[in-house]
This record gives C-alpha cells, structure tokens and sequence, in this order.
C-alpha cells in the first residue's frame, strides 16, 4: 500500500489540540498542498485567509457551534471560492474541496490534527466581516489546526456493497475477489 493511501486511511477529523504551536514550514506546506489541487481549466479558484491571531479567533468562534473547537486550534484557515476568476460554480466548489481534502491530508501527514468546519457558513456574512474579504469572496469552509491530544481515534464507514453498484443502480457490486 502507498503512502497515500495509508494517510488516507489514517485521516480523522481531529477537534481536540494541544497548546503547542504550529510551524510557519508546516502551515506553508499544507497551503502548497492545497494549492495543488485540480481545478477545471487550471482556474485555481481558492484564497486562503490564515488566522493566528487569538482575538480573531475568538470573534471567529462566536460564528460557530464548533467554538471549542476552534477556541483551541492554534491555526485556522478559511477557504473562499473567488467568484472573480471561477469558470462555473459547482466546479469550483469541487475543486476546492479536492484543496481542502488535500489540505487535511497534509496535516496528517505532518502529524498535526484538523477538522473542516462547514456548519460555520451559517454564519458566513458575519466571518466576512471578521477577515474584511471582498464581496466576491465566498466562504467554502474553516479548517481548524493543531497538534492533536493524544487520544485513541476510530471511524467507520458504510459497507462498499451498501453505496456501490456494478453498472448500473441496483446491481451488486462483485469487488470482491
């Protein structure tokens, strides 16, 4: 098995961080990595806004359910979809969840915890106002970073046979050998 697909596998959503800081190296290699992601026509859709500063923060936590979480993160990151240079909505919105994906991968691989939050676009006008974006800016999500609490982790997922089919709706997928 890959590398890849092991941090894949490895991949959770972390919500609990320590009170040790996250590296300028390490926060530049996750926004490489999200800026690597595909984009249809290459249109790179996506402006990263990262937060460290602990008052913005904390007005970014009022705009959440999820304050705790991210009142604890050493890093956040809002992701936008910038309306000026996309090409068409929807694919855009894919291509910047393929950066976010690629995002959370880096953190795992670098050994740090993260969660996307999205239940925040809510609130999303509010945090707008709070990282002063223009008005063609959209809100896609917040990652919220840290270096994890040691903790044991599991999750689970749906059977394959329970959301794969063989040619068509209906079929049983035969992926077993």
């Amino acid at each position: 098995m890959s590398t890849t697909i092991e941090t894949i596998l490895a991949r959770r959503s972390i919500r609990e961080y320590t009170e040790a800081p996250v590296s300028k190296d390490d926060i530049n290699t996750i926004l490489e990595c999200g800026r690597w992601a595909p984009s249809g026509l290459n249109n790179q859709p996506w402006k990263f806004i990262v937060i460290q500063n602990e008052d913005a923060i904390r007005k970014i936590a009022e705009c959440t359910h999820y304050s705790k979480v991210v009142l604890q993160a050493k890093v956040l990151i809002a992701v936008y979809l910038d309306q000026d240079t996309m090409y068409h909505h929807d694919k855009d919105v894919l291509a910047i969840g393929a950066s976010i994906q690629n995002m959370l991968l880096a953190c795992t691989d670098l050994e740090l915890g993260a969660v996307w939050l999205g239940e925040i676009l809510k609130k999303s006008e509010q945090v707008d106002v709070i990282l002063e974006v223009p008005e063609s800016f959209e809100l896609m999500a917040v990652l919220a970073i840290g270096h994890p609490v040691e903790k044991e982790r599991s999750s689970t997922r749906k059977y394959l046979e329970e959301i794969t089919f063989q040619e068509k709706y209906g079929a049983k997928w035969a992926g077993e050998n």
